[in-house]
């Protein structure tokens, strides 16, 4: 699948959330080289399309998105660095395992990398820009069908994702479009409180993806109210950064089914979500 590019060029946009102190000729030289680092990503995408057991491109894509992770937030991107890392435990799990494809790993490749230039407000890498398939890539291989439409659906949702976290919000929307899962998103706490409290779940008890640090609301405070007044009628899962013992005993105890700890495989994460929505 190739890049629509808005632009023919790749153009740099105006950042206003950068670090204060950084000289203007330092940040447009880290997003020069960020342009082809894109590029790089880019071309490693289009090779993943053809072939998603491409090792050396499965490991060249590991490397490069744990670069991005480090030099994005030095320079104050921290959505494009929670993304890269997000997708480095993703290329992590490719890379050791090569052959067990469960998404079609270039389009999961083309999404991050065009989420990546909107995070670091670049365009994304038209294709003329990007060099032709390389000899060494494996043959070509019958391109997966493509995953059902769309995310939501008739009935109540399998699952629900309450998530601040644009970068990880999306990267989990896609894996979940691509299973064909009913899903809602809600940024908010409060929001989603509302919304789960007047949700008919129709007897489903649907799984809950709940971020446990949350504006307006928290994830515990969530989590309390829910088994308050509606008892069993979801399985909640949290998801965090504070991954230590402590933090997960105390979800755990509060009721939680489990703890997805950031960053997020996204294998890993739909692997886990097939096992507890059951299909």
């Amino acid at each position: 699948m190739a890049f629509a590019p808005r632009l023919s060029n790749l153009v740099i946009m105006s950042v206003d959330h950068t670090p204060a102190e950084l000289p203007p000729g330092l940040l447009a030289e880290y997003l020069e080289s960020a342009a082809t680092q894109l590029r790089v990503l880019a071309e490693l995408a289009d090779r993943l399309a053809v072939a998603g057991n491409d090792a050396k491109a499965l490991d060249r894509l590991r490397q490069e998105t744990h670069k991005i992770r480090g030099s994005a937030g030095s320079y104050g991107f921290w959505e494009a660095s929670r993304l890269a890392a997000g997708m480095e435990e993703t290329a992590k799990d490719w890379v050791a395992r090569p052959n067990d494809e469960d998404l079609n790993r270039g389009s999961v490749a083309q999404w991050f990398v065009v989420q990546l230039a909107e995070a670091l407000q670049l365009e994304p890498p038209p294709a003329e820009e990007r060099s032709s398939r390389p000899a060494d890539a494996p043959p070509a291989r019958p391109t997966p069908p493509a995953p059902p439409p769309a995310g939501t659906g008739p009935g109540a949702p399998e699952v629900i994702v309450v998530e601040d976290d644009p970068a990880l919000a999306g990267l989990l929307e896609y894996g979940l479009r691509a299973r064909g899962y009913r899903f809602v998103s809600f940024r908010n706490g409060r929001d989603a409180l509302d919304a789960l409290l007047a949700l008919d779940v129709a007897g489903m008890q649907p799984l809950l993806l709940l971020d446990v640090d949350l504006p307006a609301l928290d994830g515990y405070s969530i989590l309390e109210t829910l088994t308050r007044e509606r008892p069993g009628q979801y399985r909640v899962v949290f998801t965090t950064v504070h991954g230590d013992e402590s933090e997960q005993l105390r979800g755990l105890e509060a009721g939680a089914l489990d703890y997805l700890v950031k960053p997020i495989s996204l294998r890993v994460a739909l692997e886990k979500i097939r096992r507890w929505v059951g299909r």
